[in-house]
């Protein structure tokens, strides 16, 4: 460390004394050079003083593997660890693009599941939030190699007709007004319009489809009753394509999937087989009789303690039951009727497989929450 002065005799003896009340203390280690240094400036008006090295030219301290956000302002470049299996999107899966880990559930459940695949009715799913309901559709289509899951996520606007199809009436007048001022034939009208997920799912093919109808219980109290026609026949009619029947008996439509089109006969779509329906419901509402009757019903339980650490084997393999007894019962402590759910304890065994200095009450305060009420 250097000091410059360009004064005589008088100011080297005020430079030395200067330097003496900058000695530290016995015992006091001096901080590195690289997170501090010392510039001494000559000022006839006032005494020299330290002038700190700007934040960009300190060096950071190594960060510990966890803690990536500091708050303190400091920009860091630093590698993000892997995310949890069931949050990764793309090829980036478990398993490969599209593959889940494996689906737990009871013989009695499994049962269940297979009484609504031999009979062609509608899977009715109930439980507390968390037990699986939404995954079980999945699971199904996985295991009977029925391709993706077409989900029909239900909220208290979503209707039956826009679940089966939709039709851009506005663009296809624009369109067609523009070919005319041009001299270019009319686009044709299918390509205005595309199937949504309960369309696709009754769209004839050698396999049944998929159809995931998620959270029917928030939707219009009609909804259920609505659907009835639709589960019955396992078809449904576009009048916009059935008034052009005879000009134009066959309409290529997109469907939900990439890249694919249904050929629709005289505006009518119509299942050869009908398809795997799973309805998942929180038991927010009841559901008429009528459509409880065309329905197989199945009640998801909590899982207990074996069938938690099986699901945790599941997803992040044995090792991560290693040192867990605390947050497992931690977790079985807290948990109440709709108040937490199986994936929060998942989030919890993944942050402690992944080295968080946390006790099991801190860890689950940090990952989970209530389900229900205020937040």
């Amino acid at each position: 460390m250097t000091a410059r002065n360009s004064g005589g005799a008088d100011d080297d003896e005020e430079w030395a004394a200067s330097l003496d009340d900058l000695a530290l203390p016995p015992g006091r280690m001096a901080p590195p050079e690289e997170e501090f240094s010392i510039e001494y400036r000559q000022d006839a008006r006032t005494s020299p003083s330290p002038v700190p090295r700007p934040p960009e030219e300190r060096a950071p301290a190594p960060p510990a593997a966890w803690r990536l956000f500091r708050g303190d302002g400091v920009t860091r470049r630093l590698p993000l660890p892997s995310a949890p299996p069931w949050r990764r999107f793309g090829t980036g899966r478990a398993g490969g693009r599209g593959g889940h880990p494996p689906y737990l559930v009871s013989p009695h459940h499994a049962d269940v599941v297979n009484a609504a695949l031999h009979l062609r009715r509608p899977l009715l799913v109930t439980g507390q939030p968390g037990t699986g309901k939404s995954s079980l559709a999945q699971a199904v289509a996985q295991e009977l190699d029925l391709g993706e899951v077409l989900r029909w996520s239900v909220n208290s606007r979503s209707t039956v007709q826009e679940a089966l199809y939709r039709y851009d009436a506005v663009g296809r007048l624009r369109e067609t007004t523009m070919s005319r001022d041009r001299g270019r034939p009319e686009p044709d009208i299918g390509s205005f319009m595309r199937l949504g997920p309960l369309g696709t799912a009754l769209v004839p093919g050698e396999r049944p489809r998929v159809l995931l109808v998620d959270e029917l219980d928030k939707g219009d109290v009609d909804l259920p009753n609505d659907l009835l026609t639709i589960f019955e026949e396992g078809e449904f009619e576009i009048p916009e394509l059935s008034r052009l029947s005879d000009e134009q008996p066959e309409v290529r439509v997109p469907t939900l999937r990439i890249d694919e089109q249904a050929i629709v006969v005289r505006g009518r779509v119509m299942c050869d087989e009908f398809p795997v329906v799973v309805i998942t419901s929180n038991g927010e509402r009841d559901f008429p009789p009528a459509f409880l009757r065309r329905c197989v019903r199945l009640e998801l339980p909590p899982p207990d303690e074996e069938r938690l650490r099986a699901i945790v084997t599941a997803h992040l393999g044995e090792d991560a039951l290693r040192e867990v007894d605390d947050l497992l019962q931690a977790f079985l402590r807290r948990r109440a009727p709709g108040e937490l759910a199986t994936d929060q304890l998942l989030n919890a065994v993944f942050l402690r497989s992944g080295g968080v200095d946390l006790d099991a009450d801190g860890l689950l305060d940090a990952v989970l929450h209530r389900l229900s009420g205020t937040v």
